[in-house]
């Protein structure tokens, strides 16, 4: 089979998991505003998801002899990159999180070096920068100034994004486990860390009791995408450059764009097209992101 042959999957798989987040934000502002707050929304989201997946079960059950600590990081570090970057999204400026959140290509270019023993080459740190301009052309606002934490919010997500970093690069160390267990290490991960923050707000049996069936079927819906799209970028990542992986998870930024224009009627301005062009250049050119193995 060709080099180009196994990675057309991969390549669709993480543009799929990228379009999806760059919708997810609009689910999640609808459930806040009908009074289901951020972490008792990825608590029960992922939940779902969790309970829709039980086919897999089986699967993740045989190969339990295999776990070890990577599995461990691998649910810590995804659950939290998906928590941090909801409770990111809804309680911070949307720019900046969304800034520091998307350094994630930096912080996976030490990861993989340090887990993977990944060199890019000067070509692959070409596409990484080139990638890393647009997302700074599309988010950066002078007015805010310089790209540093500022808030409980900004640290949030800039721990998501490197949470995000590690998630990617530790699920393709972990190349030994099967889809299935990556993605419920994903779902599990995202449930555990959300509830001592339930159980330090208090109340939680009140309000899941308070949810109304609409609510509940936008809930159904959300565990249902995320069942899907957890299982199709576990699958990308896996087969997968990390650094390359990043770069393309890059164009949820373009998705997020248009979206907002769509759905929050936030107006695209020239520098969202302006960096949305070397975003998706650098898509394209990351399939000859090649680097050197320092291990074998």
């Amino acid at each position: 089979m060709t080099t180009q042959n196994n990675n057309v999957k991969p390549v669709v798989s993480v543009l799929t998991g990228a379009l999806v987040w760059g919708l997810v934000w609009y689910p999640y502002r609808v459930l806040q505003s009908n009074g289901v707050p951020g972490a008792l929304a990825t608590m029960l989201t992922y939940l779902l998801a969790m309970i829709i997946g039980t086919f897999m079960l089986r699967r993740v059950w045989h190969e339990r002899s295999s776990f070890n600590g990577w599995v461990i990081l691998l649910i810590l570090s995804s659950g939290w990159s998906n928590f941090g970057y909801v409770l990111a999204m809804l309680h911070g400026e949307v720019m900046r999180v969304l800034l520091l959140f998307y350094l994630s290509p930096v912080w996976t270019i030490l990861f993989s070096y340090w887990l993977l023993g990944e060199r890019l080459n000067l070509y692959g740190y070409f596409v990484v920068a080139l990638s890393l301009s647009g997302a700074m052309i599309m988010l950066w606002k002078p007015s805010l100034g310089l790209p540093l934490p500022q808030s409980v919010s900004e640290w949030l997500g800039l721990s998501a994004g490197m949470s995000f970093a590690i998630s990617n690069v530790i699920s393709r160390r972990t190349s030994h486990l099967s889809v299935e267990a990556k993605s419920f290490s994903v779902w599990l991960g995202a449930t555990l860390l959300t509830l001592p923050f339930l159980a330090w707000q208090g109340g939680i049996l009140n309000q899941i009791w308070a949810i109304d069936k609409y609510t509940w079927l936008v809930l159904g819906v959300m565990g249902m995408a995320l069942t899907a799209t957890s299982f199709v970028v576990q699958y990308g990542v896996t087969h997968l450059e990390a650094n390359r992986a990043a770069v393309l998870f890059l164009f949820e930024l373009v998705v997020a764009a248009i979206s907002s224009y769509f759905f929050a009627g936030e107006a695209l301005g020239w520098l969202d097209w302006i960096g949305a062009i070397p975003i998706i250049t650098a898509s394209l050119l990351s399939g000859k992101l090649c680097l050197d193995k320092s291990m074998g």
